[in-house]
This record gives structure tokens, sequence and C-alpha cells, in this order.
């Protein structure tokens, strides 16, 4: 006998194709006792269902391709979680991959995925040319998470950036701070907005804002700081950093630690995501939260009423972030007498 089919499951279980598909993608329309005889069906003739050969066939793919900006930042991890769960709900499959924030590569990891013949894409954070995107959308549906577009055949779900940074701003300022720098989040998609609404919060206040290019890494965060170290003297060093994301402001913090300037003592820091690390005692960052497992949420729901619904019409939705107060934002010192020299 041949590799058994979803026809064989179908036949030995007395059910249609149609369930024994429903079965297969988890979905929760099939009742238990149902369910059961499927998948006991499926057992005896030890049926696998192959997600690719039905795409690369042709037929409507139950395949989500997933492009992860940076692996290593857990905020897509939980966005991640959000579209999983929505995923189960929808009977979607995900398949991921990343691009290294390279534009080079995300073009290669898209492609690879667009090869599968997906039902769709799900682009989070990309740094690709918004061309490569469009181009993108014209053989899949695609939904472009921490990222905005005005294209009709994309959806996107992003966070309020410039709500963000001034719920940063605005809560460093009731702290009694004044001189206070956005390390930016570089060529990442969010920087703009979130350098907007740092620049706008200050103005609002009568402050003088200062943008440090920097970027969304721990390692871009620490030389970052050095390069403050180096431009600011003793008395008129910055009080208050507003960082491109969690992981700038925590290797912002080691390079503060490391000229000898305590934090928050003398140094507040905000991050933004509010990713899991933030959350850690010994960190306990100061952060803007993204409801990142809803993010995650929204994206896989838009893919999935273009799908199964036909929906044409674009779909924008956009979250408000919150500010997460933690131990490394205190009120300015009433004199800077007491902070030690930077090495």
């Amino acid at each position: 006998m041949g590799r058994p089919t979803m026809d064989d499951v179908a036949a030995r279980a007395g059910v249609s194709r149609a369930l024994v598909s429903l079965v297969m993608r988890d979905s929760p329309k099939v009742s238990a006792h149902r369910r059961r005889a499927v998948l006991a069906a499926a057992k005896d003739l030890g049926y696998q269902p192959h997600l690719m050969a039905r795409s690369l066939a042709g037929g409507t793919s139950d395949i989500v391709g997933v492009m992860v900006s940076d692996l290593r930042n857990t905020f897509f991890a939980d966005v991640i979680d959000g579209m999983d769960a929505a995923a189960r709900q929808a009977g979607l499959e995900l398949i991921l991959n990343t691009g290294r924030r390279s534009p080079t590569r995300e073009r290669s990891a898209l492609e690879s995925l667009l090869a599968f013949r997906p039902g769709g894409i799900v682009l989070l954070s990309p740094v690709l040319p918004a061309a490569a995107i469009r181009e993108a959308a014209q053989r899949s549906p695609v939904v472009l998470v921490s990222r905005s577009s005005t294209a009709p055949d994309i959806d996107t779900v992003n966070d309020d950036g410039e709500t963000g940074s001034a719920l940063a701003v605005d809560h460093l300022v009731r702290l009694g701070h004044r001189r206070i720098v956005h390390l930016d989040g570089g060529g990442a998609s969010t920087s703009a907005a979130r350098r907007r609404g740092y620049r706008d919060a200050m103005r609002r206040h009568g402050l003088e804002p200062m943008v440090l290019p920097s970027e969304h890494t721990d390692s871009a965060g620490m030389a970052a700081v050095r390069k403050l170290l180096n431009l600011f003297s003793h008395g008129d060093f910055p009080t208050a950093l507003v960082c491109g994301n969690d992981f700038n402001a925590i290797g912002a913090m080691s390079a503060l630690e490391e000229a000898g300037l305590r934090v928050p003592r003398d140094v507040s820091v905000v991050g933004y995501d509010n990713t899991s690390l933030a959350a850690l005692r010994h960190l306990s960052l100061t952060t803007v939260d993204q409801p990142r497992v809803t993010m995650g949420r929204l994206a896989v729901e838009a893919l999935a009423e273009r799908l199964r619904e036909g929906r044409t019409a674009p779909m924008r939705h956009r979250v408000e972030p919150t500010l997460v107060v933690r131990a490394t934002t205190a009120p300015i010192p009433v004199t800077d007498n007491d902070i030690p020299p930077h090495r």
C-alpha cells in the first residue's frame, strides 16, 4: 500500500473528507466523538497531514508564513504566542524564519516563505523596502506587525509609538527631569513614530529634545551611553534616558554602571516593549508596554478574514501602549553634587 490519504482516513472513520480536514486543522467545530473516531483511524493507518503537498498542489493553503525580524528579541516571542493561539482557532499552521534585520537576508527569507505558497504571510517589524513588501502582497495576503503601510492589499497591526514615547517623557518630567535624551532605534520600523513622540512631548513641556543615534540592541545602547559620556561634562550629564526598546535600555544601564553612574539615583532609564526581561527582579525596568499577544492574535485574525471570509478592504489595527513603572526611574536628586564623576 502507498502512503495513506485523507480519503483513506475518512473511509476508515465513516465520515466525510471535509470533516477529516477539520480535525487535522484542530478546528473546534468538530464534536468530541467524531474527533476521536478520525484520530483513531488516522493512527491505525499511520496517516500524517502533508500541508506542503496540499499547498503546492494549488489548493487553499492552511500555512501561514511568519518572518521574524530578530529571534533574540523576546518581544517577538510574545507576538508569536498570540499568533499561535489564533492560528489554532482558525485551523492554520505557522512556519517561521528570520531575516536577522538585514534587508538582503529578509528578502531571501521572504522568498523562502512564498515558495511554500502559503495562505498568507505575517512580517514582524521588517526592514525590507516597501516595494518588496507590496510585490509579495501580489502573491499572498500580507500582514505587517510593527510597521505601517498604506497599500490597500496589506493589513497592519501597530501600537501608537508616538503616544508610547510621550508617556515615557511625561513620567520623567513629573519626576522632575529636564535633561532627557532619547536613544533612537535607528533603522527599525518603529523608530520614526517613537522619535516623533519624544520630540513632541519634550517641546510640549518647554524642553529641548536631544536624539542620539542608536539601534535596538544592547550593544548599541552601551555604545550610545559611552558617546554621551564623551559629549557631556559631569554637571551637564542627562538625568534620564528614553530608550528605543528594552534591549537598548539594558545595554545603556550596563554602560552607566560601568561608568560609575547609578540607576535610577543618578540617571533614570525607560525602555520600550515590556519584554519578559524587563520584569526580571534584578533589572525591574520601567518601560512602555505593547499588548504583544493581542497584536499577534489580531495579525492572524486579519489573515483569516481574508482567507475564510473574502475580505478585501485593508485592516488597520492600532493598539494603545501603557507605561509600566518599575525601579529604573526615580525623582531627580535635589542636587547633582552627589553624582559620582564618570570614568
